[in-house]
């Protein structure tokens, strides 16, 4: 008893002796009037623009049917057995700061923050809404609004590609010859991108969200989505586009940010993963030159005899084989791993190529889908579908006739030998030489290629929205009851827990009530 008479008799000193000041301010935390540098806002803007489950050699690369892991410790499952989302309202927070400084600080809401602040909230909201279907943005952000109801998916997108046109007029009213060039923000865009490539930027995202409504096209005559795609090609002056890969927005790992592998020590087990059949069905089968410098042939096959310039010594593992069955460590060498050289032997990245989050090579193969379609004119599908091949091809870094030095899966021997890319051959081969009565395959198909280890799940929408290329499912190392992939995620757990009744009714209205991972969205029906 005596004990606890002390200590409560130190704690009543301790409250006592606390000022009201040092109870309601914390020094480290900006007071809410305070001034805060718009760069810093938007330095976590860009920072955060890749989320934290979407970089390089992540279980995203495992969904999108690249890579496989055949030894859980190092590199998880290959199961589909997904649930709760993220969201991304922390965006549209930091948005509505970045606007109230801005405003503050420059004294007018049509400054350049105000413009990238609208892309940062459409980019927000359809990353949230393609994953589930239909979420809160006309209330979003309200504090007065705890429990915002949901808007319709169909206009999520209508709104989001008005904020996105409204982004790039502003920026256009912005712009002049004397700054085109000039960073938009030095020091708070991580990107590091010019009044021009921002808005190139954002015009070529919009091209992304209206090829990925492709389904809806001809059902919603109010969101003229045909037309919106031909406007902005046929008016470069009003809506520029990315004109190179040098307009690619790219998150650039350093020594300080560290290289994903690296950072999480899995470098040395490279043999743990195998490069998905998936993605060889259409590369290595293909003679595809890129084969040789993302990944390495199949131990057991050099072993064999066969030279690592021979495209069938590269083998892809089954990403819905059990992991069960798979080769611990791939002991056996059966199956090809990523390069080492490329991907694992710097902390920085150094000798891998930049992530893309938005990239020249896919805008090209969305134009050619758009001109195959028939939604533009004066644009010719194989044209654009031969542009966005050489961007990727460019991108890795291949050239025609360049000698790859290959080496094998722990990097213990940089050269295991060479090969010589010919991209020429690539072109001409049969799978590959467009031709109009399979086109939009063969478009889709190198657009899949193009996204090998970037641009977070744009491999699997395009997917789901295609069903090119054919993803392998029905085995059990899917993961699902149904051994199929999932057309969705679950609701983020927030929504369920502080905004239940606005959620029961977009689940009830659009999935019968069950939020099921294999319900069809709106935007895939």
């Amino acid at each position: 008893m005596r004990y606890i008479t002390i200590t409560l008799l130190v704690i009543v000193l301790a409250i006592s002796g606390c000022q009201k000041g040092d109870l309601l301010s914390n020094p480290n935390v900006s007071a809410e009037n305070s001034t805060i540098p718009v760069a810093l806002l938007l330095n976590h803007l860009t920072a955060n623009l890749m989320r934290e489950e979407e970089p390089v050699i992540s279980p995203v690369y495992r969904f999108n049917q690249n890579i496989v892991s055949n030894y859980s410790y190092y590199f998880g499952s290959n199961a589909y057995n997904w649930s709760n989302t993220n969201h991304t309202y922390d965006m549209i927070r930091y948005c509505t700061q970045m606007e109230g400084q801005a405003l503050k600080q420059y004294g007018n809401n049509t400054n350049v923050y105000f413009a990238l602040s609208k892309f940062f909230k459409a980019y927000a909201f359809i990353w949230l809404s393609q994953r589930v279907g239909d979420i809160p943005m006309s209330d979003a952000g309200d504090v007065n609004k705890l429990t915002p109801t949901y808007d319709k998916q169909h206009d999520v997108y209508k709104n989001s590609l008005i904020l996105l046109d409204s982004a790039n007029t502003m920026l256009g009213n912005l712009i002049s010859p004397a700054n085109s060039a000039t960073k938009v923000d030095a020091t708070g865009d991580i990107f590091g991108l010019t009044y021009l490539q921002w808005r190139k930027v954002i015009n070529t995202y919009r091209l992304r969200v209206l090829i990925s409504m492709s389904k809806r096209a001809d059902d919603n005559a109010d969101l003229n989505i045909k037309q919106q795609f031909a406007t902005i090609i046929g008016d470069p002056v009003k809506y520029p586009i990315m004109t190179a890969n040098s307009d690619n927005m790219v998150y650039r790992y350093t020594t300080i940010t560290l290289y994903p592998p690296n950072r999480s020590g899995n470098a040395p087990y490279n043999n743990c993963e195998n490069i998905s059949q998936t993605f060889f069905n259409v590369t290595a089968a293909y003679q595809d030159p890129r084969v040789f410098t993302l990944a390495i042939p199949a131990p057991a096959q050099l072993t064999a005899g066969k030279q690592v310039s021979d495209f069938t010594a590269y083998v892809g593992e089954d990403n819905g084989k059990s992991q069960g069955l798979m080769s611990n460590f791939s002991a056996d060498g059966k199956y090809s791993s990523l390069s080492y050289n490329r991907y694992m032997s710097s902390s920085s990245g150094a000798n891998a190529e930049p992530y893309i989050l938005i990239g020249y090579s896919e805008m090209c193969f969305n134009i050619a889908e758009a001109a195959n379609r028939g939604w533009i004119t004066g644009a010719s599908a194989s044209d654009w579908y031969l542009k966005g091949i050489n961007a990727s091809m460019d991108w890795y870094g291949l050239k025609q006739g360049q000698v790859l030095t290959i080496g094998n899966v722990d990097g213990s021997k940089p050269s295991m030998g060479t090969a010589t890319a010919d991209i020429n051959a690539f072109l001409a081969g049969p799978n590959v030489a467009y031709d109009p009565a399979k086109g939009l395959t063969q478009i889709l198909t190198q657009k899949y290629v193009s996204f090998f280890m970037n641009s977070g799940f744009e491999a699997y929408y395009n997917w789901r929205r295609t069903g090119i290329p054919a993803f392998s499912q029905g085995g059990v190392g899917i993961g699902t009851a149904s051994n199929q992939i999932p057309l969705r995620w679950e609701y983020p757990q927030d929504e369920i827990t502080y905004n239940k009744d606005n959620y029961n009714s977009a689940i009830s209205s659009q999935y019968g009530g069950n939020d099921d991972v294999n319900g069809k969205m709106w935007l895939i029906k």
